[in-house]
């Protein structure tokens, strides 16, 4: 085989896996990689590029970018070619980014349900609002000081209560005696200014 044949084979490479428009007449950098002869990893390779019922061919290639790098071996010289690693299986493609994705999780790990994590700070205080102690009793000083607010404010009421009936009382009075005299007047003028100031 000339050399002029060899170009144009090499030429004629291009990637067959969809959506990849890769070829080597437009571009050298990369390199194109026939099908393994293993069955089970050339059948590997055929449901990652999505090409189920697909004949292949001693000319069908995949390129490179669909390897990770850890899979290519570069060539040690200029005029060498890139190969591939054992075993090495196409995973990086437009439909998932060029990217590898993360394995996915069991149905066992989705709906395994985990125990509720809660911080160090947090769990004396979580214990505390989780947690009543209903037959707890309250210090006797407590009692002695509530007991004897209640004694004090029940007195001011009863106090209040009695200033309110002599108000009343007053009043009713000074508004009788506003019919009479002009000292009577003078009267329930200075009571209700007194009356003013104690309400304020």
């Amino acid at each position: 085989m000339s050399n002029t044949e060899i170009m144009l084979m090499k030429y004629s490479e291009h990637c067959c896996v969809p959506l990849c428009s890769a070829s080597a007449k437009f571009n050298s950098i990369l390199s194109f990689h026939g099908f393994p002869t293993h069955s089970d990893l050339r059948r590997q390779w055929l449901v990652n590029i999505r090409r189920d019922h697909f004949t292949i061919t001693s000319h069908t290639r995949v390129c490179c970018r669909h390897f990770a790098s850890d899979q290519l071996i570069e060539p040690t010289t200029l005029d060498g070619r890139r190969r591939l690693i054992k075993g090495a299986v196409p995973t990086l493609f437009e439909w998932n980014g060029y990217k590898v994705e993360p394995p996915r999780r069991s149905v066992w790990e989705r709906t395994e349900q985990r125990p509720e994590q809660v911080p160090p700070d947090d769990q004396e205080e979580h214990s505390l609002t989780r947690d009543h102690d209903y037959c707890s009793v309250p210090e006797p000083s407590a009692l002695d000081i509530s007991a004897s607010a209640a004694e004090d404010l029940s007195k001011d009421v009863e106090t209040l209560r009695k200033e309110i009936q002599e108000l009343c009382v007053q009043r009713e009075f000074g508004l009788q005696r506003f019919a009479g005299s002009d000292s009577d007047i003078r009267f329930y003028t200075r009571y209700t200014s007194v009356l003013f100031k104690l309400t304020v």
